[in-house]
């Protein structure tokens, strides 16, 4: 959805040249965020060096109503489990992990990488009649870890052209905490919502040439559920690999074609390492050919310098701040570089905490507080109870309809569009601020990476993307810096709708006139642009 990635991020948060890049070490369980629960922090606290605990003191008395957020637990959503009577197909991770090959040494092998054995895969046809969201074949279901409780919601809608050949393509949105049916309904899906509760059918939809799977993740989004939570994105990329390696596996049809993983927003911190998770796996039945993420967040250090040129009229639209508070943020920013620097450097939720806290409430709060939309810097916020777009509570309303919901077969029978609890707990794991963006370089080298902006946004704005790609450290980097930044047109037509430079495996793409949620704004471009993209236009 939209304001799902960066947007959430600021729901927790509101109440200088970089040192050479460190590859991202990806913990293989969760470190001491996790060994110290956050009711425990002062304690844990006191075995912290002087000099973090003096930045965490320091940020702490300058922003005390944040830190109070530190004690906030999410309860687990009231579900009623469906019997196995009610679901067509399940796949079982635990077959998958019982089949052996030969490979070509002449050794006993598993077919396909992973930890599936935990996993499996409950999945219904959805019939197109009952909802008229599109004619298309449609399945739904949940990816189900019964060892740790959790139930993964997903809904997947067939290309509309040429399912046989088409690409598919993996959905996400951001927050953390926001249901990827927000994209679905909003943005990219065959459907709107209008206020009336209507379906609207969307020509500009994404599946006209590909089939996508909407996701919602992590666990306690939409009509995800469990009785743990998944505060981490490292952990929430385990996930994802089984729900795709389980639904190719029961749907083996569209296994051989292109894949892609697309998202938004904080998707810039997921999409880096569930790619990362998914290439790590050489013996895989996921043909990923590439990623796209808009408005992401990725390099805080880089695209936090971006927030005051954004808001101060040097991003192409109108300033929004007065020269006072223009300078306020610009004083603000080598304190919030160094604690970001210090994250980096440490990857430790007592350094990356304090980071985000005093960032997010330095270089956004001044925004904020002016009342415009952090989406779109063209406007006013004009719903603040459903992140400035009365579209979610609309959406919210429809999912929470007990047809829809047993149409789909969900289990939770209360649907939100984002869960904040979720997103203060990923802030307060330190996960906001972490260096994911070293993932890329290794990403680069096996598959192209697409990074697209809608130039009105500010929460995640295309001065702070465009910038973070041309300083990312990677063989390719000085020719992707020098290379041209040319007008982009819509296919078959002299219309001017941004601007895209390429280079090797990295292309970053502006788009104009859009906000935060790209497709919501532009959807006829954004289209466009994932028409090109998948069909490698841009690729090396």
């Amino acid at each position: 959805m939209k304001a799902v990635a960066c947007l959430s991020l600021l729901g927790a948060a509101s109440a200088a040249v970089t040192q050479q890049q460190q590859p991202l070490q990806l913990p293989n369980v969760i470190t001491d965020a996790v060994a110290n629960p956050l009711h425990h922090l002062e304690e844990s606290l006191k075995s912290l060096s002087a000099e973090a605990r003096q930045a965490w003191d320091e940020v702490a008395a300058i922003f005390p109503a944040a830190f109070d957020k530190a004690n906030f637990f999410s309860a687990p959503k009231p579900h009623k489990k469906k019997p196995a009577s009610e679901w067509d197909f399940i796949t079982k991770g635990a077959d998958l992990q019982s089949v052996w090959v030969t490979n070509a040494q002449g050794e006993k092998e598993r077919e396909i990488d992973g930890k599936l054995s935990n996993y499996n895969l409950r999945t219904k046809t959805v019939d197109p009649s009952v909802l008229n969201v599109d004619t298309v074949k449609q399945y739904s279901g949940y990816l189900d870890d019964e060892d740790e409780d959790k139930h993964l919601f997903y809904w997947f809608f067939e290309s509309r052209n040429d399912p046989k050949n088409d690409p598919v393509l993996l959905w996400l949105n951001g927050g953390p905490g926001c249901s990827s049916l927000t994209g679905l309904f909003m943005e990219l899906g065959p459907s709107s919502i209008n206020k009336n509760g209507k379906v609207k059918y969307n020509p500009a939809s994404w599946n006209a040439n590909a089939s996508v799977i909407f996701l919602d993740q992590p666990v306690n989004v939409g009509f995800s559920y469990s009785g743990n939570a998944v505060s981490n994105t490292v952990a929430a990329g385990k996930d994802v690999y089984a729900l795709l390696t389980l639904f190719f596996k029961q749907f083996p049809e569209y296994a051989t074609q292109d894949f892609h993983i697309s998202g938004e927003s904080y998707a810039g911190h997921y999409i880096p390492v569930f790619a990362h998770e998914i290439l790590s796996h050489k013996k895989r039945n996921i043909n990923l050919k590439s990623v796209l993420i808009g408005n992401g967040l990725t390099d805080g250090l880089t695209q936090y310098e971006y927030y005051k040129p954004m808001a101060c009229g040097d991003g192409g639209w109108p300033a929004v701040l007065g020269a006072g508070e223009c300078q306020s943020m610009e004083n603000a920013y080598p304190r919030c570089a160094a604690l970001i620097e210090q994250c980096y450097d440490s990857e430790s939720v007592w350094r990356c905490v304090p980071a985000s806290i005093y960032c997010n409430n330095a270089l956004i709060g001044p925004y904020q507080r002016t009342g415009q939309n952090v989406y779109d810097v063209r406007g006013k916020c004009k719903d603040s109870s459903n992140l400035c777009y009365e579209e979610l509570g609309w959406i919210s309303d429809y999912l929470n309809q007990r047809d829809v919901q047993k149409a789909l077969g969900a289990e939770v029978s209360n649907y939100e569009s984002c869960n904040f609890d979720i997103n203060r707990n990923f802030l307060f794991q330190g996960d906001w601020m972490k260096p994911f963006h070293r993932l890329v370089p290794s990403l680069l080298e096996q598959i192209p990476v697409l990074i697209y902006a809608g130039d009105a946004d500010y929460i995640c704005n295309w001065l702070g993307n465009k910038a973070w790609t041309e300083a990312l450290e990677w063989p390719g980097q000085a020719a992707y810096k020098d290379a041209e930044f040319k007008t982009l047109k819509l296919s078959g037509s002299d219309s001017e709708v941004g601007h895209v430079k390429s280079s090797g495996n990295f292309t970053f793409v502006q788009i104009h006139a859009a906000g935060h949620m790209v497709p919501y704004d532009q959807p006829e471009p954004s289209l466009d642009m994932v028409r090109r993209w998948v069909s490698g236009e841009w690729f090396a």
